[in-house]
């Protein structure tokens, strides 16, 4: 049940493949890796651009797993686990290539904190998107950060407020988290590999210094999303979220 972390690269086009039984959700062990081979792919030269993507033909991402928050017993431990998204969104956010999403299902919660860390992000058209948060008493303090660049407040607001409600995957590209939508996954995976190819064609130079640009004024999330981390840490252990998470696993 634990799930893993996979990648290879192949014409200068690297692809990391997590997966987890439970529709690819992500517990600890999963973020790490996830952090891990982003960190190590930024400083390999054969990897040009990275495919970020997730097994299966249904869902992308569940977002945090549920029986890990029921685990959590303090402060220090809910911290830590929220941090474990803090750097995957940090290592994407400070890894020199460019980082493409492939979107093939719904995304919630972390997934779509995963989908708005990507600088390029190809969806099909069943990949509608959900904040569920703050339906289970704790909000999305620690992916905010990231949705609101590629959403705006607005956007960001819709989601994290009606956080039982589905977005569609025409909403979603609409506000700007997806460049554009397929019919399947078929469809899908052409456009990402047609995509990806033409950048590892491209000046490895240009495309850092050009990610660069695109992610000015994020210096400072190192800092901010370890305040986040410690804002949701403190949420989970709520008799409120222990209350709500028991009853979306008895579903």
């Amino acid at each position: 049940m634990e799930g893993n972390v996979d990648y290879n690269i192949e014409h200068g086009i690297a692809t990391v493949t997590f997966y987890h039984p439970q529709s690819n959700s992500l517990p600890g062990k999963i973020l790490k890796q996830l952090a891990d081979t982003i960190q190590l792919l930024g400083l390999q030269n054969d990897a040009k651009v990275i495919v970020l993507k997730s097994e299966g033909d249904r869902a992308f991402c569940a977002g945090a797993s549920f029986d890990e928050l029921m685990a959590i017993e303090s402060k220090a431990q809910g911290e830590a686990f929220f941090m474990g998204f803090a750097r995957v969104i940090n290592a994407m956010r400070k890894c020199p290539k460019f980082i493409i999403g492939r979107i093939q299902g719904k995304a919630v919660g972390g997934g779509v904190g995963l989908a708005a860390s990507v600088d390029y992000c190809l969806a099909t058209k069943y990949a509608s998107v959900k904040l569920s948060e703050l339906a289970i008493g704790i909000g999305p303090f620690v992916v905010g950060p990231a949705v609101q660049r590629k959403l705006g407040i607005s956007g960001m607001s819709q989601l994290a407020i009606n956080a039982t409600e589905w977005k569609s995957a025409e909403w979603a590209k609409e506000k700007g988290l997806y460049q554009d939508l397929f019919e399947n996954s078929n469809e899908l995976d052409s456009a990402v590999n047609d995509l990806a190819k033409k950048l590892a064609n491209s000046n490895p130079e240009a495309m850092k210094e050009l990610k660069q640009t695109f992610w000015k004024g994020c210096e400072h999330w190192d800092e901010l999303l370890v305040e986040r981390a410690a804002i949701s840490g403190k949420l989970v252990l709520s008799e409120f979220t222990r209350n709500a998470i028991q009853k979306f696993k008895s579903k």
